[in-house]
């Protein structure tokens, strides 16, 4: 149900793109910090569905949370002329590799031991 949820918004998403204005360089920053803090919290609610501990609250809090934190930092960084914004992104994105190498071994664990039922 996850995979096709996630599959309808991709396919939403790409639909929206293309007919979405141009975004403005100097908005780019905040957008793209704001798709890193998403994809970061969309990892972690696979992971936690793998674990059997998703819970929908904790995902949508934690969704919009991490993207206003995320914005909020990329503001105060434009405003004291400091990237601080980067320091959220290696956050996220080691979040997001790790998770990513939870959901890689979850998979890889259950197609092995299918493998080994097998024979």
């Amino acid at each position: 149900m996850i995979i096709i949820a996630i599959v309808i918004g991709c396919i939403i998403g790409v639909l929206a793109g293309m007919n979405a204005p141009i975004i403005p360089y100097s908005l780019s920053g905040y957008l793209a910090i704001s798709i890193v803090a998403a994809l970061d919290s969309v990892f972690g609610g696979i992971t936690s569905v793998l674990k059997g501990k998703f819970d929908l609250k904790i995902f949508v809090s934690g969704f919009f949370g991490n993207a206003i934190l995320s914005i909020l930092l990329t503001y105060l960084g434009e405003k004291l002329n400091v990237d601080i914004y980067l320091a959220a992104i290696v956050v996220f994105v080691g979040r997001m590799f790790t998770n990513l190498a939870i959901i890689r071994r979850h998979y890889i664990d259950k197609w092995t031991s299918k493998d080994k039922n097998n024979n």
